[in-house]
């Protein structure tokens, strides 16, 4: 006698933009081996989105149309709901809370949401016993959260650092393969869909800082405040930059890092020079990856597609088969009544670490001794010095790169040296890391 057929998944989406449309051609396509996988089939009862008159490119024939995304807690016909509206506020913040509140799961791709609210989302997932997935929120269809969550839960995880922004790295590897100016590759980047017609959120860093806030809590047990990590974006960054970066061995790229320093947390989001043949550094174009270090496992990298209708769908997908299948964890990966002491933030000027400053100076006797001047008189030591190119008219850049030292250090020597009648513009202070 056969089994009774597998009473199916039904899943109410709320959101059809990109993601929310990959995912509808996803479980499409992908059905029987979805189904396979979670045990049953995974159904797509109700959406929800602003314009119901729109031509998606997919049928919207069968699932029940709500023009309040509320109303898919309220529909029977609802399993689970996937938000994919997006925003660190209402309607998304409303429309989970009150899934979670209502017992129902939730899998979401809002990387602003988590990273400002996720502590009392996890507090109210854990209460209600309801889970809360999230692979998709941070770096694309790469399974970084369920390697942390899961795959990593026996280390303690000491470091994560990563790309994981793919509209700067783009624009960082274009500007070097092409010598092409910062704003020549943003708008090439917005012509070919890379960057959004307002860019800001990628190339000034807070995307970035919203993943590293989620990869910071998973990896050290507990939230991490948002307003702790320190961000820089990239657009000082000047093809100038670029190629000495090259002539001294390093590749530039915007990195998320975190790690635990002396009991605390060190967050940070800002370009970084790396050694061209380490592994972060070769991960060109729209790709994203991220290094973790475990006690244990020692350095484990993952790379992929950090964005797109495909990748980030594929992610959603993976937490829908999850919860299909009455798999899940805990938001931060450890049982929420689990006594944890916070861990305090790292301020940026505790950092230490060997420093690029690239100064353009006027072209006359005694400039490199008033400068070498300014990094001795606050403790910085000197490991390289470039300087190209004479002129009496213009400005000409001398570069230098530092020994290890504290960043209050640093700070101290260029506010210093900017001082100086000789420098002509502002400073490019760039941070070394080793890889």
């Amino acid at each position: 006698m056969s089994a009774p057929p597998a009473t199916p998944l039904g899943i109410g989406i709320a959101g059809l933009g990109t993601v929310g449309g990959g995912v509808m051609r996803l479980l499409a396509a992908n059905a029987p081996l979805i189904a396979a996988r979670a045990g049953r089939p995974l159904i797509v009862t109700a959406v929800s989105a602003r314009d119901r008159a729109r031509d998606r490119g997919f049928p919207l024939d069968h699932p029940t149309w709500h023009a309040d995304p509320l109303d898919l807690v309220r529909d029977p016909r609802v399993d689970v709901v996937v938000e994919l509206i997006g925003g660190a506020e209402n309607p998304a913040r409303a429309l989970i809370e009150a899934a979670l509140a209502a017992g129902k799961p939730v899998v979401t791709a809002n990387k602003a949401l988590l990273a400002q609210h996720g502590k009392s989302l996890a507090a109210l997932a854990a209460a209600h016993d309801a889970p809360l997935a999230y692979e998709a929120a941070v770096a694309g269809g790469i399974p970084i959260i369920k390697t942390l969550r899961e795959g990593l839960a026996g280390n303690q995880i000491t470091a994560i650092s990563g790309i994981l922004n793919g509209t700067c790295n783009y624009i960082l590897t274009t500007m070097r393969e092409r010598g092409t100016p910062f704003a020549d590759v943003l708008a090439d980047a917005q012509r070919l869909g890379y960057a959004e017609a307002d860019p800001s959120a990628d190339i000034d860093g807070l995307d970035t800082a919203h993943k590293l806030a989620i990869l910071a809590a998973l990896a050290f047990g507990q939230p991490v405040d948002l307003a702790a990590v320190h961000v820089e974006g990239i657009r000082a960054i000047d093809a100038l930059d670029i190629a000495y970066a090259t002539e001294l061995g390093y590749r530039i790229k915007l990195l998320g890092i975190a790690r635990l320093i002396d009991g605390k947390i060190e967050a940070r989001v800002h370009p970084t020079m790396l050694p061209a043949e380490a592994p972060l550094a070769m991960v060109e174009g729209v790709y994203n990856a991220v290094l973790a270090v475990g006690d244990q496992v020692g350095r484990v990298l993952l790379e992929g597609r950090g964005a797109g209708a495909g990748p980030t769908a594929s992610a959603v997908a993976a937490d829908l088969i999850d919860i299909a299948r009455g798999r899940f964890t805990p938001v931060w990966g450890h049982d929420a009544s689990a006594s944890m002491t916070p861990t305090p933030p790292a301020p940026i000027g505790a950092h230490i670490g060997p420093y690029y400053l690239r100064l353009m100076v006027a072209d006359q006797p005694g400039v490199i001794a008033d400068i070498t001047a300014g990094l001795r008189d606050n403790g910085v030591s000197l490991e390289a010095m470039l300087q190209r190119g004479r002129s009496r008219n213009a400005a000409v850049p001398v570069v230098l790169v530092t020994h290890e030292t504290p960043e209050h250090a640093m700070r101290a020597a260029v506010s210093q040296i900017q001082k100086l009648p000789t420098v002509l513009e502002a400073p490019t202070v760039i941070r070394i890391e080793p890889g």
